[in-house]
């Protein structure tokens, strides 16, 4: 659970409006950054391997053997630290997708 947005926007409401109100309010807008209510849109693992949801057990394992080919770190061997460190993490973004898939289709 996470709490840092609902102390820190208790404690800067209060401080801002120095009223109780102002703590609740920033408790409010606080609990919102912690609940993700400003997400743009929810976590699609289908998108990420550039599939759609009714696509078959062949293109998932195609789809992310191509991706996984294409952004594995070891491939780049030459390159920046930074633009190696963004490979990592778009890698390891295409294998998390590749499981939850897998997870959900097992069930």
């Amino acid at each position: 659970m996470r709490y840092y947005g609902k102390l820190l926007g208790f404690v800067a409401g209060w401080l801002l409006l120095r009223h109780p109100a102002g703590a609740a309010l920033g408790l409010l807008l606080g609990h919102a950054l912690d609940a993700d209510w400003f997400r743009r849109k929810k976590y699609d693992p289908y998108e990420i391997l550039g599939l759609t949801s009714d696509a078959s057990e062949a293109e998932v394992e195609r789809a992310y053997r191509r991706l996984i080919a294409q952004y594995h770190p070891d491939r780049l061997g030459g390159v920046a630290p930074e633009i190696r460190q963004q490979a990592e993490d778009k890698a390891r973004e295409i294998n998390a997708a590749y499981e939850r898939i897998q997870k959900q289709r097992r069930k």
